[in-house]
């Protein structure tokens, strides 16, 4: 029995990426185990390269989980859907540089697993992201500003994966405040599904704290320049209907309902032919944010676009002509 169970945990754990200590299964028996294993569908988080995995997976201590060590929850589906998560409850979700580093690797982790094909990133306990956490900023001088850097070839910044340019469709499901960084990481997202109470905001403008970490790229490129240069010099608040007019959320549910929405919607885009979805989100992105002119993003369209042509758009084609997508089935 023993030997079972020390089997089920080293299953468990590598197909998840998750390093699970033992003491967080102390089943002595199969009937004890089992049902602990189906509860634990959302996990404490560490990112771990998998090198580290087999000395981190059964590592006994009898200390007590430090909490910065739970301020990333990261999980996963067999549909292809994972979930990130920032649970730092105390100061609303808000990103001190340890978490900065963990929120990085969980989306690098979720960029490397080729199992996984849409993310949907959220905020724990009715906040999405208070921004860079203060309390940690006015300890810092300029002795250890931060730096535009450079780790295993993907931007890092002071947010986390905010310079990234994540290579797989990522919704965020914004509740309570996403201000200041947290608004920059809600502009990572592809789709912002957003709670009816959510409110967006440059509120950094107040203390004299710039925008870093994408914010005066990202948005004039979602909102237009003039509603971003509106939210940008006065530092208001915006709410999510007015967030909804201009184009900074796609949708807006119920309060409480912002995850179930996303997870839905992540869900339908993970059941079409994912080379084609990457393809077409590819050419959007280079249109808007790296094309010289029109017939440069036209030509990057094209010649993307025909790479999926013998992959899935044939195997597609004849689908449909035999039938399939009748009734909006596919």
């Amino acid at each position: 029995m023993e030997v079972f169970l020390w089997i089920m945990r080293t299953h468990y754990a590598i197909n998840t990426f998750v390093a699970f200590p033992a003491q967080l299964f102390p089943a002595s028996s199969l009937e004890d185990f089992i049902p602990m294993l189906l509860q634990r569908n959302i996990t404490r988080f560490q990112p771990l390269h998998l090198t580290h995995l087999s000395r981190r997976l059964f590592t006994a201590s009898s200390t007590p989980s430090n909490p910065e060590l739970d301020s990333v929850l990261y999980a996963t589906r067999p549909s292809g859907v994972t979930t990130i998560t920032l649970n730092r409850a105390a100061r609303r979700n808000a990103i001190d540089p340890p978490t900065a580093r963990r929120l990085y690797e969980a989306f690098i982790m979720y960029e490397d697993d080729t199992s996984q094909k849409v993310c949907v990133f959220h905020g724990n306990n009715g906040t999405f992201c208070a921004g860079y956490d203060l309390h940690t900023a006015a300890q810092r001088s300029l002795s250890n500003k931060p730096h535009f850097g450079c780790v295993e070839g993907r931007n890092i910044g002071p947010m986390g994966p905010s310079r990234m340019s994540i290579k797989k469709p990522v919704i965020c499901a914004v509740s309570g405040y996403a201000v200041a960084g947290g608004l920059e990481l809600s502009l990572l997202g592809d789709m912002r599904i957003v709670e009816e109470d959510a409110i967006f905001g440059v509120f950094c403008r107040r203390w004299g704290i710039p925008l870093i970490d994408g914010g005066t790229v990202r948005l004039p490129a979602i909102v237009g320049l003039g509603r971003a240069m509106d939210m940008i010099l006065t530092g208001r608040g915006v709410s999510a209907q007015e967030a909804l007019q201009m184009g900074l959320a796609n949708r807006v549910v119920p309060k409480g309902k912002g995850l179930e929405e996303a997870m839905e919607v992540a869900e339908e885009v993970a059941r079409f032919p994912q080379m084609c979805v990457n393809v077409d989100r590819d050419s959007c992105y280079n249109a808007v944010y790296s094309a010289a002119s029109m017939e440069e993003a036209l030509e990057f369209e094209f010649d993307k676009g025909t790479t999926v042509l013998e992959k899935e758009s044939w195997q597609g084609a004849a689908r449909f002509s035999e039938g399939a997508g009748r009734g909006g089935k596919f």
